[in-house]
């Protein structure tokens, strides 16, 4: 996980959010097309974002929306909220049928969701 100093200038953190959400806007997409021959499904687009209370989202038009401090997270954590939102396209909840498919692409998505609950909110 990075860390940066607490005591950075309005436009340094701006500067730090630009490069970050450009990142994302490059590696973001090329998960989700890695992911996606295993989960199957048709999405129409894909945005960054810089939500406060979500990881990403996945709309009923096929809009998949991600935030970026998911960049400052290990890369696991990122696979895992991209097949997540990847698997809403098939089931629009959370019932057991699609924490299985979740599980079928990622078998330990559990690690990784538990260390996001445990630490997102100091990304």
């Amino acid at each position: 996980m990075l860390t940066f100093p607490k005591n950075l200038t309005v436009s340094q953190k701006q500067a730090f959010e630009k490069r970050y959400r450009q990142a994302a806007a490059e590696y973001i997409p090329r998960r989700v097309a890695y992911f996606q021959p295993f989960t199957g499904g048709t999405y129409t687009r894909i945005t960054i974002r810089g939500q406060h209370t979500r990881w990403g989202s996945c709309s009923s038009r096929g809009t998949l929306s991600f935030n970026w401090r998911l960049m400052l997270a290990p890369p696991r954590v990122l696979d895992y909220v991209v097949v997540h939102e990847l698997c809403h396209l098939y089931e629009f909840n959370h019932s057991p049928g699609f924490w299985r498919m979740v599980e079928s692409v990622l078998p330990d998505y559990g690690q990784w969701k538990r260390w996001l609950a445990q630490h997102g909110q100091n990304l």
